[in-house]
């Protein structure tokens, strides 16, 4: 019985082969993988090289009648997007965590940037408006730079006030914060500091557990622009607004009655849409861009898509956009936390409003406020800083885990 006991004990195993087979028993941990926006990177290449084309087919005229070559305005918009798309791709694969270092950098620079522009003679002034700083053929326009860094200010500082957002006086310090940056752009870009409050009203509402002081300011601005005409009449009167913001709302009610002067541009842009029909003339077959619609490669430029290209291109275009704002909500869903979401409802927040209003403009359904339509107007700032914009944006989705 003793054998017998003896045979049928467990075989002892050395320390070092017991490690061994253990070692051997554990499943190797997988690294998680990770998501990488890939369907918006094709968007953002299509839209970049799309617009490229219609620059060119929009200015060539323009760029020879001024003596440069019929690329001029092509090849210089490639470059800054070429550049741009390079500095997208290396802040995509950042940690975007890194991007809240740069917050108080942003907004003193941002502040230092337009107080120069309205208030020194560093800035530059183009075609009446003084946006610019540089030189006059390397110049930027620190009103995109004040995009990026109120998109950035408020994702950090809703996401470190956590629930105390929805304080009033938390409020306040906000607008004190960025209320007078906005106000500094409005000045001498109206268009640009609409855009700005957007973007602070869209986070906002997204972060703020109290909706109804947004949708009351949203009723307020309906009103606003129903009734723009005696209100700008007003506005004028008290001094707040300037003679020529007025006729752009008078220019805006009745372009007709300004045919030779302020309704030239949205007349003859309404003339280009009309004429496109469902599917265009032509890419490069359009008539207004021959010296009819000043400028048709900066904010005109979708009614050369809608002449040349038809209904069915204009469709087109702000479909992709649409499906551009979907991959962001897609992002913004999944982001690995607060932080990460508000960073691409921001940029979500300035696309949207930009491509709207830049349509609207064209249509003549809001009075002209000179607006670009993000990655096919002619730019570079715009191109430049929209493209760190979307490199922020793919690297919050480079750090979404899948699931194995």
């Amino acid at each position: 019985m003793a054998r017998a006991h003896a045979q049928t004990r467990t075989p002892k195993v050395p320390v070092r082969d017991q490690t061994r087979i253990q070692g051997e028993a554990q499943p190797k941990k997988k690294r998680p993988r990770r998501f990488y926006d890939y369907s918006l990177l094709f968007t953002i290449i299509f839209l970049t090289v799309f617009g490229l084309i219609m620059i060119y087919s929009s200015s060539y005229y323009n760029a020879q009648v001024n003596g440069q070559p019929p690329s001029y305005y092509m090849v210089r918009q490639a470059q800054i997007a070429f550049a741009g798309f390079v500095m997208m791709l290396v802040i995509s694969k950042m940690n975007y965590h890194f991007f809240a270092r740069f917050t108080i950098p942003a907004i003193v620079v941002s502040y230092v940037c337009m107080l120069l522009v309205n208030f020194t003679s560093l800035g530059i002034e183009v075609n009446g408006k003084k946006r610019w700083l540089g030189t006059r053929s390397l110049r930027i326009q620190p009103a995109e730079l004040v995009k990026v860094t109120v998109i950035l200010v408020l994702a950090v500082m809703i996401t470190k006030l956590g629930k105390k957002i929805n304080e009033w006086r938390v409020w306040g310090m906000l607008a004190a914060l960025i209320g007078p940056l906005a106000l500094l752009v409005t000045a001498n870009n109206l268009s640009s500091g609409i855009i700005i409050v957007g973007i602070a009203f869209v986070m906002m509402f997204v972060a703020c557990k109290r909706k109804w002081p947004f949708v009351l300011t949203a009723a307020l601005i309906a009103a606003v622009i129903l009734f723009a005409e005696p209100v700008a009449l007003a506005l004028e009167q008290v001094g707040i607004l300037h003679e020529y913001q007025l006729e752009r709302i008078l220019v805006w009610k009745e372009p007709e009655a300004y045919a030779q002067d302020g309704g030239f541009q949205v007349l003859q842009g309404l003339y280009a849409i009309g004429s496109g029909g469902l599917l265009g003339k032509g890419l490069g077959q359009s008539i207004q861009k021959l010296s009819f619609l000043p400028e048709p490669q900066n904010d005109m430029i979708f009614a050369i898509i809608c002449e040349e290209l038809g209904l069915f291109g204009a469709v087109s275009v702000i479909l992709i956009f649409l499906f551009m704002l979907y991959r962001f909500m897609v992002i913004a869903g999944n982001a690995p936390d607060l932080f990460g979401a508000l960073l691409v409802v921001g940029v979500m927040a300035h696309i949207a409003i930009q491509v709207v209003l830049n349509i609207a403009v064209v249509t003549n359904v809001i009075p002209n406020t000179g607006i670009t339509l993000p990655f096919i107007s002619y730019g570079g700032t715009s191109v430049l800083f929209l493209m760190i914009e979307m490199g922020m944006v793919l690297s919050v989705s480079n750090q979404i885990r899948l699931e194995s």
